[in-house]
């Protein structure tokens, strides 16, 4: 008998099957499973008659995950590549910012303001990714830097050209405007009306918006953060750059060896970051009419806990696109549905905190049993 015959029969033993339950326990995104289980199984059974299910609940909390979900997958295909970046939030104030003074001070039209701010932001990110490359820095360092560049111009510009940290009239000036429509929209709003004379969603019943529908359509943030999403997993998941994400996050050195330019993959994945925190602020601008100094405080330690639930690695390599977004979920759920218990909303971050340690520590403990690590 051959030896190829004989290594056929007897199996190779450098190739390891893995059962279906094997490979659904190694997967990121278990740790987001679960604990989005347990958050709408916890809040099924607490706050069921609150309203946080009816369409308006619903509506509510999925504004807030969107908004999380947004910033999450920036943050997650960063990560995977081994890479943070901790100007995401001032990213967001500094991006919101440029809009209104562009659309509202210099009186641009709001399309331009809009594309303007984002080729600034891009830029920025691509900058934050060059420096980190070039020098050899820590991303922490480079982008904690960042941070508090971009809060200070976010203070100073407007403080000098308005004498005053917020600026207003953005929908006034956004009326009409083609571009602005693309974030501060709702689409679907035709379905939501026949919804409501079917009787099936909550309408006004008296003032002047008697039988108009409470939920009159979905707003553009929720469509943003899906597309986001399925954007960010079939790029991770079904193409070539996805692997190169994957393998930049893993070993750098290893994966320059194997040809992939692992430069510029972190620094596109940190243009991509910015360009998701410039999609937040613009839709935030646009749904809020203003522009204000403080906004976007804390988000990018959101977006990494958001992340971290949903099974990422902070070493860098390994995680899921649907995970991050599913941490995004159970942040959304969680912070309103306290306000529906009843629960003190201080105890927020006390329950997200629960959360993040018992995904963190379920992730690692199946990983671990699975692969044998140590």
């Amino acid at each position: 008998m051959s030896g190829t015959a004989q290594a056929t029969d007897s199996g190779d033993e450098r190739v390891k099957d893995i059962s279906r339950l094997r490979k659904a326990l190694i997967r990121p995104e278990l740790g987001g499973m679960v604990g989005t289980v347990a958050v709408f199984t916890f809040f099924l059974l607490f706050a069921f008659d609150s309203g946080m299910f009816n369409s308006q609940g619903v509506m509510n909390w999925s504004i807030v995950s969107a908004q999380f979900m947004i910033i999450a997958v920036g943050a997650c295909l960063l990560m995977i590549a081994g890479e943070f970046d901790l100007s995401v939030g001032s990213m967001i104030g500094f991006a919101g910012m440029l809009i209104a003074i562009f659309a509202v001070t210099l009186s641009w039209p709001v399309w331009m303001a809009i594309l303007v701010t984002f080729v600034i932001c891009i830029a920025i990110g691509a900058m934050n990714g060059y420096i980190v490359i070039r020098t050899g820095l820590p991303s922490f360092i480079v982008t904690l830097a960042f941070l508090f560049i971009l809060r200070g111009f976010t203070i100073f510009l407007p403080q000098t050209i308005e004498r005053k940290t917020i600026i207003g009239g953005i929908k006034d000036v956004a009326e009409g405007d083609w571009l602005a429509v693309a974030f501060g929209g709702k689409i679907f709003q035709g379905l939501f009306v026949w919804l409501g004379d079917m009787g099936l969603i909550a309408t006004f019943s008296r003032g002047s918006r008697m039988g108009e529908p409470v939920v009159d359509g979905i707003p553009m943030l929720i469509i943003w953060a899906i597309a986001l999403v399925i954007f960010g997993h079939i790029l991770l998941t079904k193409t070539k750059f996805g692997n190169w994400i994957y393998a930049a996050g893993g070993d750098a050195e290893a994966a320059r060896n194997s040809g992939v330019p692992v430069n510029r993959v972190k620094i596109l994945m940190f243009m991509f970051t910015a360009f998701c925190a410039t999609i937040f602020a613009t839709c935030q601008v646009m749904e809020f009419g203003s522009a204000g100094a403080d906004r976007g405080l804390l988000k990018e330690f959101e977006a990494i806990i958001a992340v971290v639930i949903g099974g990422a690695l902070l070493t860098g390599g390994y995680g899921s696109v649907l995970g991050a977004a599913l941490g995004a979920l159970i942040f959304g759920v969680v912070q309103q549905g306290l306000f529906f218990a009843g629960v003190e909303s201080s105890l927020f971050r006390v329950f997200l905190g629960v959360i993040l340690l018992f995904a963190v520590i379920l992730n690692t403990y199946i990983r671990r049993i699975i692969t044998g690590e140590r």
